[in-house]
């Protein structure tokens, strides 16, 4: 009696149950929309169970990786791959052949699906690695392993079981992977529901990458809301507007480069009705807030890391500053506000681990925690011990708390760089650089660009007697990193540095900044 009275109370959660609710209760309705193909809910299911099938025997209990831009092969794969009892590994499209052989090595992955735009890509890849993972062709490939499998459906009996690795862009040359569980992901998703208003009326358009956090939970989101999945290879104004028209696009997420795009696209024009816009990386500026108001947009400001699943805090808009002017507005929506509706309420702490004054004054760094934080770093217990040290995950970025509670970040403490949308470490970035014969020291930066927020900047030394060029050096990078990691400029000078012959970029930074907007995030 007591186990069947466990049984009737209790049940491991997981995102992948959101499919089933959706198939049961809205299966007869538009799930996907993927150009000129569409599938219903039931549809979407039956696709993922034999994807499952089709994968458990090749994957032999190691996780599988999508290599896929935004298209229903990447969406199948958030449920399809956790349903052969493996963990999902979303590949960043945009790194380097040397960084995709590291993370596919580095997780031991069985299975690589890709898509045919990537072909000559995982071709040097897997020739990289002594046991390279079979490969599976998005395509006719994709399509003949689902018509031949069985339907599978596996569930985890334990709820913190790993549900899928995402990799950080690394700070010291190499990705951690990140690894979340089902419970985690269940529970995110369910905030992005409530904080965005996902409704089945609700049509997402796939803005950001299915590969960021697992699109920051919305895979799972959006299905669970029984919304519709409008996916976008590639982020086109003039294909976002069509579809915004078209499709009657109701939500979509991104950096604010991509509200930039949407803002200033020669297609763009006000809507009939209301669009409700998520963004991250960077506050929105008050000229792009004002533009996309007028052109029928709600933005909101979310903050997170790979270890959150995305976003952990968000602006969370309060009616009562509907009255205020425009630029208390943008001041008040550039914050990263307060934790969302599942996490714990976050911490801004001084360095002896006691919190800092709630008086918008006193900085301090971030510290996070919750169920929808990671269960670490995959085989590196001393990385997670750093970022964990007491229970509360350390975020790296220093912040301030306003007496109302919102948080408001003053700097990022690793002086990552974040270009459109995208974490660039800077330390990785000056190691390839030192990697050139020519080159004695290098410090990298981020520099204001009006396009992109931001993007790195190398300030070198050369060895005395060495010969090198701006175009030589960032060729150099882009040979070694993913290019859009590659500085825009060089500037060869003397670095300045402390009397310890510490280098002081803060002097740098102080000066390319000047007469900029604050770089606050």
């Amino acid at each position: 009696m007591t186990r069947d009275l466990d049984s009737l109370s209790f049940e491991p959660l997981t995102p992948t149950s959101y499919l089933d609710r959706a198939a049961a209760a809205h299966g007869d309705r538009v799930a996907v929309v993927d150009g000129r193909s569409r599938w219903t809910y039931a549809e979407l299911r039956d696709r993922c169970q034999r994807l499952a099938g089709g994968l458990a025997p090749l994957a032999g209990g190691r996780p599988v990786a999508v290599l896929a831009p935004n298209t229903h092969v990447s969406l199948e794969a958030h449920y399809g791959v956790p349903w052969a009892g493996v963990p999902l590994v979303a590949v960043n499209t945009r790194l380097s052949v040397g960084e995709v052989a590291y993370i596919l090595e580095h997780s031991k992955v069985s299975v690589l699906i890709h898509d045919p735009s990537f072909d000559a890509l995982v071709d040097e890849a897997l020739a990289r690695l002594a046991a390279p993972p079979h490969r599976i062709r998005a395509g006719r490939e994709y399509e003949d392993l689902l018509a031949a499998s069985e339907p599978l459906h596996l569930t985890p009996t334990d709820e913190r079981a790993l549900l899928s690795i995402n990799y950080t862009s690394g700070t010291t040359g190499r990705p951690k992977g990140v690894m979340y569980h089902h419970r985690g992901a269940f529970l995110q998703a369910v905030a992005m529901v409530g904080h965005t208003g996902l409704t089945p009326s609700s049509v997402h358009l796939w803005t950001l990458p299915m590969f960021h956090c697992n699109g920051w939970t919305f895979p799972w989101a959006v299905t669970a809301a029984a919304g519709t999945h409008i996916c976008l290879p590639k982020v086109n104004p003039a294909e976002i507007w069509r579809l915004l028209r078209e499709e009657g696009v109701t939500h979509l997420n991104g950096a604010p480069t991509v509200l930039s795009m949407i803002a200033y696209a020669q297609e763009a024009a006000p809507l009939d009705r209301t669009v409700r816009i998520a963004t991250g990386g960077a506050p929105p500026s008050p000229a792009i807030l004002r533009r996309m108001a007028e052109l029928g947009f709600e933005v909101t400001h979310l903050y997170g890391l790979t270890e959150t699943y995305g976003p952990a805090m968000l602006c969370d808009w309060r009616p009562e500053w509907n009255d205020r002017d425009t630029a208390a507005q943008a001041r008040l929506k550039a914050r990263q506000g307060v934790g969302n509706m599942i996490s714990c309420v976050p911490r801004v702490i001084a360095d002896d681990g006691t919190d800092v004054p709630a008086d918008g004054v006193t900085p301090g760094q971030i510290a996070l925690r919750g169920n929808n934080l990671m269960l670490g770093y995959l085989d590196d217990p001393e990385a997670t011990l750093a970022a964990v040290p007491d229970g509360w995950f350390r975020t790296g970025d220093i912040g301030i708390l306003h007496p109302d509670g919102y948080v408001e970040l003053r700097d990022r403490s690793k002086d990552v760089i974040i270009s459109g949308g995208e974490n660039i470490a800077s330390v990785e970035v000056e190691q390839a650089i030192m990697d050139h014969p020519a080159v004695l020291e290098a410090a990298v930066i981020a520099v204001p660009d009006e396009h992109w927020g931001e993007v790195p900047a190398a300030y070198v030394s050369l060895r005395e007697g060495a010969t090198a060029t701006e175009a030589e050096i960032i060729e150099h990078v882009k040979g070694r990193l993913a290019r859009f990691k590659a500085p825009k400029t060089v500037t060869f000078a003397e670095l300045p540095k402390t009397s310890t012959g510490k280098i002081q970029k803060f002097v740098l930074r102080d000066k390319a900044w000047a007469g900029s907007e604050s770089r606050i995030r």
